[in-house]
C-alpha cells in the first residue's frame, strides 16, 4: 500500500482552491504559492497548499490587479 501523497498540476490546484487557472499562475509570482518545478512543468502537493491558505498565504490581493481579484470572487 502506497500511502505517499502524489504530485498535482495547476488545474487540479486551481479546481481545488476554487479559482482559475490564471490565479494559481499569479499566486505563485505575487504571493510565493508553494510550487515545485519539475523540468519545465509545475506540480504541487495539496498539502502544501493547504497550509499556505491556512497560513494566510491567499488571504488578501495586494499585488494582484482589481479586476483579477474580483473574477476569482464571481466564480
Amino acid at each position: 500500500m502506497n500511502t505517499e501523497e502524489r504530485w498535482v498540476d495547476v488545474a487540479e490546484v486551481a479546481t481545488h482552491l476554487g479559482v482559475r487557472r490564471e490565479s494559481v499562475y499569479r499566486w505563485i509570482e505575487a504571493k510565493g504559492l508553494p510550487a515545485h518545478k519539475v523540468g519545465r512543468l509545475l506540480r504541487f502537493k495539496l498539502s502544501e497548499i493547504d497550509e499556505w491558505v491556512r497560513a494566510g498565504g491567499g488571504g488578501d490581493d495586494e499585488g494582484v490587479p482589481k479586476e483579477d481579484a474580483d473574477e476569482d470572487e464571481n466564480q
